[in-house]
Formats: C-alpha cells, structure tokens, sequence
C-alpha cells in the first residue's frame, strides 16, 4: 500500500455518496440540495498542502456542485461525465500524469471501470459491495460522513507525511489573511 500511496499525485472523486450522503433532497421551489461534511473540505486542504491536485469526476451537473468546487478551490472538476474513465484519461494526459499516479474515490457501480485502472482505488464504507472487491482499500467512514477526509489521512499517513502535513497546513492558516 505504501508503494501505491508514495506514487500518488492526483486525487478524484465521485460526488453524490462520497462527498454527499448519497440523499437527493429537495424542496417546494424545485430546488435541490445536497449536504456536505466541512471535514473532508480538510482532508482535501490537506492533500493540497502535500502536493496532490484535486479533481472532481460526476455524472451530475448541477449549479450546487460548480459552487462546493469553486469553495473548496478544485479547478479540475468534470460534470455530466457518462464515461469516467475517458473523462480520467483526457485530464491525465491534459495535467501529463498517469493512472498509477492517481487515487480515486468512489462509492457505486459507475466507478468501477475507473477503480480497476488506478494506481489506488478506495471505496467509502457504505459503497456498493461490488465497489469494495474492486478497491484497494475501503474507508470506515460513510460517503458523506468524512470518508474523503478520512482518505486523505489514509494516503497522507501511509506515506509517512501526515503529521508534517498537518503541521504546514497549521502554519498556512496563521500567516493567511
């Protein structure tokens, strides 16, 4: 696990079960919302602090995700992708990385094909069975309940960098504005 930790150098998610509860919530005036854990906002600042691009892959394309991913500084974010593991391959060549360089979350059948090629494939704890048979590693947390901050640690941590990490994110926040 080290050594696929050690290579890693983008981070993709799926968003509806992993950095939601998987809810479709909706009100009166046709509007839809989704919740979000504050935590994995963390998790990913923390990744960011260690060198590790972001980037968002969804099938959903929604004004509510555009929004969460400008807030959490993701400039890589894929919507309305049907085809996820092409869309991957696109951003690869686009950012000159390869699929061993890459962790990817998921949470449901649709990320299956993307969790077979990746260097580290994991799967929040309440995905899909078939989706944890094909990860390497599968995260205690629920989507939506800190899974991704809890990945982050998880990869931070296996490549012995986590508390170092930890402590320049710290240092960040008392210098900025």
């Amino acid at each position: 696990m080290k050594q696929k930790a050690e290579k890693i150098k983008l981070f993709v998610m799926d968003v509806d079960g992993v950095l939601t509860d998987a809810g479709m919530y909706y009100d009166n005036q046709k509007n839809e919302l989704k919740k979000f854990n504050t935590r994995d906002a963390v998790g990913l600042n923390l990744l960011r602090t260690a060198g590790i691009q972001i980037a968002i892959i969804t099938q959903e394309k929604t004004e509510i995700m555009t929004r969460r991913a400008k807030k959490l500084k993701i400039t890589h974010l894929l919507q309305d992708i049907h085809n996820k593991h092409k869309a991957l391959q696109s951003l690869l060549d686009q950012l000159g990385l390869q699929l061993d360089e890459t962790a990817y979350i998921g949470d449901d059948l649709n990320d299956i094909p993307v969790l077979q090629q990746v260097g580290l494939g994991i799967a929040v704890a309440d995905a899909a069975p078939q989706v944890k048979e094909h990860s390497d590693w599968v995260t205690t947390r629920k989507g939506g309940e800190g899974a991704v901050r809890e990945a982050a640690e998880f990869i931070l941590e296996t490549r012995g960098i986590l508390k170092d990490t930890i402590e320049r994110y710290i240092g960040q926040l008392l210098v900025s504005d």
